[in-house]
């Protein structure tokens, strides 16, 4: 009885293998949980050494403050009366089960940019809403100004949806210019597919 021995060499060299074995987007998941931690963790130290509203400079244009934020990133809505924190809450929610299904449609290794952005995103969503379902505001420490401009304090988890933006549009600017490249290249590739056919018919 003869034994086909192509089937495993076939499958370990196949493309379509290796692209099946490709881990999906979820292998930045770490990355999401460790930025979670330390956003967790440097709240919890503001808490413990600062009274609200106390404040100290660390640098001629940075200073570090406790803060209570009930709006969105970066104190947009936190005047309003109250409604925003669930809405918020929700929103953050919402987002942040988006954001895992779709990281999980990704290629973990090929898309690890537009993979790392989502990590962030998510991370920075989640670390606050943990602040909001169980204290009603956000903490917000970093507190950056210029002469007498003041910015709206942030945190690390404001920090990481800011950078996860950033490389989202990053990737897309990315995206775009390998799709134009390719377009322009398949004029040329089916040119040379032509030329071929006819150098074969010619002979």
């Amino acid at each position: 009885m003869s034994v086909d021995t192509t089937a495993g060499t076939n499958q370990g060299t196949d493309p379509g293998h290796a692209h099946a074995r490709e881990p999906s987007g979820w292998r930045w998941l770490p990355l999401t949980l460790g930025v979670i931690a330390l956003d967790q963790f440097t709240k919890k130290e503001i808490v413990d050494h600062f009274v609200l509203g106390e404040r100290i400079s660390v640098l001629p244009v940075l200073d570090i403050v406790r803060a209570h934020n009930t709006g969105a990133a970066f104190s947009m809505l936190a005047d309003a009366s109250g409604w925003q924190r669930w809405f918020f809450a929700l929103l953050a929610l919402a987002v942040a089960a988006a954001i895992i299904v779709w990281m999980g449609k990704l290629k973990g290794r090929s898309q690890w940019l537009l993979a790392c952005s989502l990590s962030l995103i998510l991370a920075g969503a989640v670390g606050n809403v943990i602040d909001r379902l169980r204290l009603g505001h956000v903490i917000d420490f970093i507190h950056a100004h210029w002469g007498s401009a003041y910015f709206a304090a942030f945190n690390v988890a404001d920090s990481a949806i800011t950078v996860g933006a950033g490389l989202l549009l990053l990737d897309a600017l990315l995206e775009g210019r390998r799709n134009k490249a390719r377009r322009a290249a398949e004029p040329s590739a089916a040119d040379g597919a032509n030329r071929k056919s006819d150098n074969e018919a010619a002979r």
